[in-house]
């Protein structure tokens, strides 16, 4: 299964996705940071200046969108809107209330869709990440909060040239929560350094294979549940329980140096895994500008980073949902691990281009589109709730390019071109204008 939706996914979550019939959650919803990211699209030589076109604007305000979200958070009561509630009375009607409220009436959504088995990654900056955190306590339960994961985006900055008064900001952070105990989780493992290899595992058993051997006593003894029994004479709080620890016994896995001495754990180094992967990402490099998968596309998240968070927290065939899917990172991860998915986007722009990709990457995989109008009344309601979308929509649907001068101001009535080959006067070009107005 791989489906799109086109539209506000508040009301795509309420009207097209089930309680509990999704197993994954990743959202990396606008940070509320007021920056406007464009694309550059490259016209054909000779055809005239480059065009900027508006993909979208990370911003939020105080209006009736986010008084209603807000109302209907406090209409469903709970700790989300205890805490929302008190949010607004000691911040007030701000921008920033408004991203938290917007924000919340999806996260409680989200919560419904997840399986009991199920978990959410929300993606987001130090700007809000606290609120965030705070609010998905709230709907989750404090005790769903399992990691803080820290992702190195990119390279120190030399922001102190320009005058800046803070450490650069070089990290983004994802908020992992497990709607229960039983939800899916895998540790995620990299190899051994040479190094570490040579440091840890210093021992050669007589068949010739590379061992190691670990302390076996249990940290904060009975104060962190650790069983204390004996062990080849030797009595100690153990992180084992005694069943394990006789069987380990009896499969050679424990060496005692000398009589009297406390027991080690013999650990094979053909038998490991790697390193477990700690909540602090470095690892993982952005998109530079070489990148095969570099789309241009503003915010676009590595490949790699999609694979390690769905491999962690999902099994083969479940469903992972993107509710903020952009350029189809996740879609696209969740394809090549072999997971079914759900995107949502409500920018048209964002739609095409993961039809693209996709297309692209699995050519034999057929994707469904729905909420891109398919008669003259679903393109009569489109233009009602934003003409801004019905026109990338209706420049999309002739095979126009769409068309934003580089500098601001009115467009001159030019909504999109297409170039054309012109015989001995090389690139012709047409250009389009998107008209809406009242029926006769």
């Amino acid at each position: 299964m791989g489906k799109l939706y086109f539209g506000d996914n508040l009301g795509i979550l309420r009207d097209h996705v089930a309680d509990e019939s999704v197993d994954l959650v990743y959202l990396d919803p606008p940070f509320n940071s007021k920056a406007q990211y464009n694309i550059l699209f490259r016209s054909p030589a000779g055809a005239g200046p480059d065009a900027q076109l508006e993909a979208f604007q990370d911003s939020w305000r105080w209006g009736e969108s986010a008084e209603s979200a807000y109302a209907d958070v406090i209409t469903s009561g709970g700790s989300a809107a205890r805490i929302l509630s008190a949010l607004r009375s000691s911040m007030g009607e701000n921008d920033l209330m408004a991203y938290l409220a917007m924000m919340s009436v999806r996260l409680i959504e989200l919560h419904r869709a997840l399986k009991p088995t199920g978990s959410m990654y929300l993606h987001c900056d130090p700007t809000a990440s606290h609120y965030l955190k705070t609010l998905l306590d709230a709907i989750f339960g404090f005790h769903s909060f399992t990691n803080e994961i820290i992702w190195k985006r990119t390279s120190s900055k030399s922001d102190h040239s320009q005058g800046a008064k803070r450490f650069p900001r070089v990290h983004d952070t994802i908020l992992f929560f497990r709607k229960t105990p039983a939800s899916t989780f895998r540790p995620v493992f990299t190899p051994l350094t040479d190094d570490y290899a040579d440091a840890k595992y210093q021992h050669v058993d007589a068949e010739g294979r590379r061992y190691g051997l670990w302390d076996m006593t249990g940290p904060g003894g009975a104060a962190k549940g650790n069983p204390y029994y004996e062990v080849m004479g030797v009595s100690r709080f153990w992180r084992y329980s005694r069943e394990r620890m006789e069987r380990m016994v009896a499969d050679g896995r424990v060496i005692q140096n000398r009589q009297g001495s406390v027991p080690r754990e013999k650990r094979y180094l053909g038998d490991s895994s790697g390193v477990a992967i700690g909540d602090v990402w470095a690892d993982i490099h952005p998109i530079n500008s070489q990148a095969r998968e570099r789309l241009g596309y503003p915010t676009q998240k590595p490949l790699p980073l999609l694979e390690r968070l769905i491999l962690a927290a999902s099994n083969e065939g479940d469903v992972v949902l993107d509710p903020f899917c952009g350029c189809g990172t996740t879609v696209h991860a969740a394809e090549k691990l072999a997971r079914k998915w759900v995107g949502i986007d409500i920018t048209h722009h964002a739609i095409t281009v993961i039809e693209e990709r996709i297309a692209e990457e699995f050519p034999n995989l057929k994707v469904t589109v729905e909420g891109r109008p398919r008669d003259v009344d679903g393109a009569y309601d489109l233009a009602r709730r934003d003409k801004y979308q019905f026109q990338w929509w209706a420049n999309w649907l002739f095979g126009v390019q769409q068309y934003r001068e580089r500098k601001k101001g009115a467009d001159k009535g030019i909504d999109g071109e297409i170039f054309f080959l012109n015989g001995p006067r090389g690139v012709g070009r047409i250009i389009t204008s998107v008209k809406g107005g009242e029926t006769v």
